[in-house]
C-alpha cells in the first residue's frame, strides 16, 4: 500500500505563509485607514475641524510602523535560516 503525505502543512510552514500574507496586506489596511477620515466628514457645510483626523493619521502611521516591524522579526528570521543557493522560495 503507497503512503501518502500528510494533508496539512507543517506548523512553522503554514505561520510564515500568513505572516507573508499579513506583510502584504498591512499597505491594503494601511491605505483604508487612512482614506477613513474622508468618510467622517460633515454633510452639507458645515466647518470640518482637522485637529482630530491629524492625531487619528499619526497614530495609524505609528500603528502601521509597529505592524510592519513585528511582522518582519519572524521573515528575517526565515531568510537568515533559508539555505544558500535556493531557488528563492
Amino acid at each position: 500500500m503507497k503512503r501518502r503525505s500528510p494533508v496539512f502543512l507543517a506548523r512553522r510552514g503554514y505561520r510564515l505563509r500568513r505572516i507573508r500574507d499579513a506583510a502584504r496586506l498591512l499597505p491594503v489596511a494601511g491605505g483604508f485607514l487612512f482614506l477613513l477620515p474622508i468618510l467622517w466628514g460633515p454633510s452639507g457645510n458645515e466647518r470640518r475641524v482637522t485637529a482630530s483626523d491629524g492625531i487619528y493619521i499619526f497614530i495609524v502611521w505609528l500603528g502601521l510602523i509597529v505592524a510592519a516591524a513585528l511582522l518582519s522579526r519572524p521573515l528575517r528570521e526565515e531568510t537568515d535560516t533559508a539555505p544558500a543557493g535556493g531557488d528563492g522560495r
